[in-house]
């Protein structure tokens, strides 16, 4: 009987743990987007994003929901950064591109970190050069600091005594939907094709 009972044990254990495997990989989860995922979010998607407030390129003070009307790619970055921010954003437009070829509209949009530098019209040029659609965005420290903090990324001046000073900050794209808010970052070693074929998938179930 004891033997019986150790067989039953483990076989609802082994049966939990299927269903925790399949839930954490989205299998049998109620999360529509689960096959587009490229793997799990600490936290979970709702811990990322949020309200921001801050400063378009024409000096309008805009919120999420003024800029986010469709879905959107996020990145934090800033104009005077030497190679990874152009490289980058150069990479999201590209991605963009591809979708668009595809019958799918994503709006890029920038997100300036360094906001002692980055006016409204400096952020603005160097979106439209990038992307006719890129909106460029600014602040003030404190609306800067609030957005970044809502997603959940990372930025450090260096010594602002010298002018040419740079900026450490995290690399993610974010892929946003009015609907849904966040739903998936991308790292910056994946190419325009895998972006938008991710990118994709996630806009055909919407």
């Amino acid at each position: 009987m004891t033997r019986i009972l150790a067989i039953l044990a483990a076989a609802v254990v082994v049966a939990v743990l299927a269903v925790t495997w399949l839930f954490t990989r989205g299998g049998g989860s109620d999360d529509r987007f689960a096959q587009c995922r490229a793997g799990q979010i600490a936290g979970g998607t709702d811990a990322i994003g949020g309200p921001f407030e801050l400063v378009n390129a024409k000096g309008e003070t805009v919120t999420d929901k003024d800029v986010i009307t469709g879905p959107s790619l996020i990145y934090f970055g800033y104009t005077f950064c030497p190679d990874v921010c152009p490289l980058d954003t150069a990479r999201n437009a590209a991605a963009v591109d591809i979708l668009e070829e595809r019958g799918q509209t994503v709006t890029p949009v920038f997100i300036s970190i360094d906001p002692d530098r980055d006016t409204p019209e400096v952020v603005g040029d160097f979106a439209f050069n990038l992307h006719e659609r890129m909106i460029g965005l600014t602040g003030s420290p404190e609306q800067v600091k609030a957005a970044s903090k809502a997603y959940k990324t990372y930025y450090k001046a260096q010594d602002k005594s010298d002018e040419y000073y740079l900026v450490d900050h995290s690399t993610f794209s974010y892929l946003v939907l009015p609907e849904y808010g966040f739903v998936e970052f991308f790292k910056r070693d994946e190419t325009p094709e895998q972006m938008a074929d991710r990118i994709g998938c996630f806009l055909e179930k919407m």
